[in-house]
């Protein structure tokens, strides 16, 4: 990467705000981490197509709340490292305890967007002593994504992008020409009425311009679908039957065009402890984001509730 390749890169992800920036080592790679606040740790993971910008709203109003938000970048994509491998759900819940680790807590409460969620319902289940509680949004149940996916042709219709990313390098090589022109249009079609910012969304684009970016972010998602009759696939599946026994929080907006809550309401099944659904009216894929304060309300609520039962 040339010298102004690196400044363009830094410029973009190391935003500025009350939160400070820095790398941790954890799996056998490098994530950046944006942090803010003292008290409990949350960590929280982004979704697809963005990076640790997308919990902007959620690290002030944690910090504020009395927790300490962590907001990492996953593998491959913002300032985390770009591996040639490893992007397979469970290598990636990995990198999600082990930053928890690397920050020298003994646990923490994930909250997880979209492939972020998928991640963080992974790790509670791999990986339970390290999860205090767990918040899910825009994401089902693993085990209720691959069914959906195969079983519910409105959701496999909904998930055709997913079905495209399975073509080799053309995908990324789409997702990154005219200066990532196709995530803008992805942020604006997956919204709600209320739509995201558009300067917001010329930060994603920028974002996934950065060189092996595009690549990384499809990935997983490759993986997912192609795994489906692997050996490791159905060993994932099966692993995951295993309950959540922590308090769960789950998040979807109504007008989701991407996840139905069809797909995701059901998820429950697989938790074996308090579990709260919320579905926002109103508002598409990206709720944290779309009406930030209804979410962050939501998730300190939840966060702070002795009782999550209730």
């Amino acid at each position: 990467m040339t010298i102004a390749e690196q400044s363009g890169r830094s410029s973009v992800i190391l935003r500025e705000g009350p939160w400070t920036h820095r790398d941790v080592a954890a799996n056998g790679a490098r994530f950046h981490i944006a942090e803010v606040g003292e008290g409990p740790l949350v960590l929280l993971l982004h979704g697809f197509p963005q990076f640790w910008w997308a919990w902007r709203h959620q690290l002030t109003a944690l910090a504020e709340a009395g927790f300490r938000a962590v907001a990492m970048d996953l593998r491959g994509v913002g300032g985390s490292d770009r591996t040639p491998r490893g992007y397979d759900p469970a290598n990636l819940a990995l990198d999600v305890t082990g930053v928890i680790r690397s920050l020298g807590e003994p646990d923490a409460a994930l909250v997880g967007h979209d492939l972020g969620g998928y991640l963080a319902w992974t790790a509670a289940v791999m990986r339970p002593k390290l999860v205090r509680r767990l918040a899910v949004a825009s994401m089902p149940h693993p085990r209720n994504w691959r069914a959906a996916l195969l079983r519910d042709p409105k959701q496999t219709a909904a998930s055709s992008y997913i079905w495209g990313f399975q073509r080799p390098w053309l995908p990324e090589r789409q997702l990154a020409a005219d200066e990532a022109a196709a995530v803008g249009r992805l942020l604006e079609s997956w919204s709600g009425p209320r739509g995201l910012d558009p300067e917001d969304i010329e930060v994603y684009r920028k974002a996934m311009t950065i060189p092996s970016t595009a690549h990384c972010a499809i990935e997983p998602y490759r993986w997912m679908v192609r795994s489906i009759v692997r050996p490791d696939g159905i060993q994932f599946n099966r692993r995951m039957k295993r309950p959540v026994l922590v308090p769960t929080l789950h998040l979807h907006g109504s007008l989701d065009p991407v996840l139905r809550t069809r797909s995701s309401a059901g998820s429950g099944e697989y938790v074996e402890a308090p579990y709260r659904w919320r579905l926002f009216d109103g508002l598409g894929h990206f709720p944290h984001e779309e009406d930030p304060v209804a979410f962050s309300g939501e998730l300190v609520d939840w966060l702070k509730d002795p009782e999550p039962d209730r």
